[in-house]
């Protein structure tokens, strides 16, 4: 993939995210925003991958602790969703920790639990792999 095909593949993702939003508001429990993201995505013909188990190995040493992505698409981007009053730092660092754990070019937060998702709602990351991809 060139880093043009994941930013138009952000580009989808958050403007599907923007219809779920439009037609659901806000006030819903996360699972439902995934499911109808996802939902869209697949519909769309995305691949799709949902809550899978994140890998964690330290020297040598497997462990099992349960971390989990919301979505993947197109096994590109990892898209994690909240519905809090307002994103904080630990939000970035969990989607940051796993796009390091999985070496994924890019990842999106979305907090459908706001007014306006592409204004306020969302935020989007980009890691080594990202700068190392060709432009086109």
């Amino acid at each position: 993939m060139t880093q043009k095909e994941i930013n138009q593949l952000s580009y989808d993702i958050i403007g599907f995210a923007i219809e779920v939003h439009k037609e659901l508001g806000n006030g819903l429990l996360e699972s439902i925003y995934e499911k109808c993201l996802a939902h869209l995505l697949i519909k769309n013909g995305y691949k799709v991958t949902i809550q899978q188990s994140i890998p964690l190995n330290f020297r040598g040493l497997y462990l099992d602790c349960e971390l989990r992505f919301d979505l993947m698409v197109n096994d590109s981007i990892i898209v994690e969703l909240k519905t809090v009053e307002e994103l904080i730092p630990i939000h970035e660092a969990q989607l940051l920790t796993y796009l390091k754990l999985l070496k994924k070019p890019k990842g999106i937060l979305i907090n459908f639990n706001c007014t306006n998702i592409f204004k306020e709602g969302q935020r989007t990351f980009v890691t080594e792999y990202f700068r190392s991809l060709p432009i086109e």
